[in-house]
């Protein structure tokens, strides 16, 4: 045989080779990757090629299907009180994608999820029928939140403590999934991301922000399980003004006239008393807050429910300044509106953490079950001693102190009110907190409730955790109470 043609020969078959080797890694290794590639236009095909299955809010779809026309995308995602529930489901959308609960039970409801199929279809590659994915919402809760909050930029969660379902999420200003859920929704995408008020930030989940005062429950949990003081009415040692070591600046008391000079964890509650839980702060030290803070859930970041949750912050590496100024919830501490919900409810549940949780079960086209969270895990945050003395002085918060728009005739209710700093100096206005619970001894009915308004449009001088977010609160608890 000629050598060049011989060569050539070679040549080819090495090419040849090459070829088939790539095309067999393709199909071993990479197959899988390239079919679930979010550029592979066939998975969005495929995705929408049948009507999705439905988020579920007590035993009825807030989700829905139609069909497209003139578009390889068959059907689209629709959306019932799409503004009520965007916090609970986030969107599907063909073109921007999809998020929240949306996102994590994409393959349940678009129907290729393997859980789905029999073993035949698992073979064939069948795309089955879309599974559901039930929530623990209550529609009367999640409406009331969002009807108090109305114009407000806030948020809001509702937490049964005994069980740890989520009854609500309400973030404002919200939005409607239905106007992004389309190809063509370029306008009201564009519209969203340049809205200053940031509608797509989930608050009650995904911001947290300062949460001043609430957060003094913390601080007097940490105070009662150290022994530091034994009751909720003991007297404590706290100078008014407190001038923490350090540092010649006093921490003033935003009620001058509140009788907090070396006034008792009750009291202090009562009327807020800054010089007390500053003092107490320091005193403990900032690693005994710590410890405490976290035993509530704060500074983890894998805090899902199933959606994740953004992490609330208690620094480390204070000087006592900046330790003192943590005791009261400003400096650098952050909170979600789900994490004081979780304090309030594991005061109410006797000192124990129910997991919260926003979905129920996750079933198949069926019914039948495909994962489950109703029996969610639990742990002891602080003993039952400490639970009661901090409901008791919560219950004089509503009763007799700062939280007085919280009060429901005939439930017990027990709250914590806040007013955060925001900007240098305290310049802007400053945000609302109410954290809280309520119970109905006729009923065994309970729930917990935090609330966070970051404006309102009022005065600063009109702006304190009991005129603005307690009252929201109330109506959620009432909700549950009386549904």
């Amino acid at each position: 045989m000629n050598k060049t043609i011989r060569n050539a020969a070679v040549f080819s078959l090495l090419l040849v080779l090459a070829l088939l080797v790539r095309a067999s890694w393709v199909q071993a290794y990479k197959a899988q990757a390239l079919a679930d590639d979010s550029h592979n236009r066939r998975k969005i095909i495929a995705q929408y090629a049948q009507p999705l299955g439905d988020i579920i809010v007590a035993g009825s779809p807030v989700t829905g299907s139609k069909e497209t026309q003139g578009s390889d995308l068959a059907h689209k995602r629709t959306y019932t009180d799409g503004s009520l529930y965007s916090a609970v489901t986030g969107y599907s959308s063909q073109a921007y994608g999809a998020t929240q609960l949306e996102g994590i039970y994409s393959h349940v409801l678009d129907g290729t999820d393997t859980r789905l199929k029999n073993p035949v279809d698992a073979l064939t590659g069948k795309q089955q029928e879309p599974g559901d994915v039930l929530t623990t919402i209550d529609p009367a809760v999640q409406k009331a939140g969002y009807e108090a909050l109305g114009d407000k930029k806030g948020a809001a969660v509702a937490i049964d403590p005994k069980t740890g379902k989520i009854l609500g999420v309400v973030s404002t200003p919200s939005y409607d999934p239905s106007k992004i859920s389309g190809v063509s929704d370029g306008d009201a995408w564009k519209k969203l991301l340049a809205d200053k008020d940031k509608p797509l930030v989930n608050r009650a989940l995904r911001q947290p922000l300062p949460p001043g005062s609430t957060f003094k429950l913390v601080v007097a949990a940490a105070a009662l399980e150290d022994g530091l003081y034994g009751s909720v009415d003991t007297r404590t040692d706290s100078p008014d003004p407190y001038t923490p070591p350090g540092t010649t600046r006093p921490l003033e008391n935003e009620n001058k006239s509140a009788p907090c000079e070396n006034a008792s964890i009750r009291v202090a509650l009562q009327y807020s008393c800054n010089n007390v839980f500053g003092k107490l702060a320091v005193d403990l030290g900032q690693d005994k807050v710590k410890a405490m803070a976290e035993r509530f859930g704060f500074n983890n970041d894998k805090l899902d429910v199933p959606v994740r949750a953004s992490k609330s912050v208690f620094p480390s590496g204070m000087d006592r300044p900046s330790t003192a100024y943590s005791g009261i919830g400003q400096f650098e501490v952050t909170a979600t509106p789900l994490q004081m919900a979780m304090v309030s409810a594991a005061i109410a549940d006797d000192g124990v953490m129910q997991s919260p949780h926003l979905v129920s079960k996750v079933v198949d086209a069926d019914g039948d079950t495909l994962q489950s969270y109703e029996d969610a895990a639990s742990k002891r945050i602080v003993s039952s001693s400490t639970a009661e003395q901090l409901r008791s002085a919560m219950v004089t918060v509503v009763d007799e102190g700062t939280g007085s728009n919280a009060r429901i005739d005939g439930a017990e209710v027990g709250g914590k009110t806040g007013t955060a700093q925001h900007g240098e100096n305290n310049s802007r206005t400053p945000y609302a907190w109410f954290t809280s619970y309520a119970k109905d001894s006729s009923t065994g009915k309970e729930i917990a409730v935090a609330v966070v308004v970051e404006d309102s449009g009022a005065a600063r001088s009109e702006v304190s955790g009991n005129s603005l977010a307690a009252p929201i609160a109330k109506k959620m608890m009432a909700a549950a109470l009386n549904g």
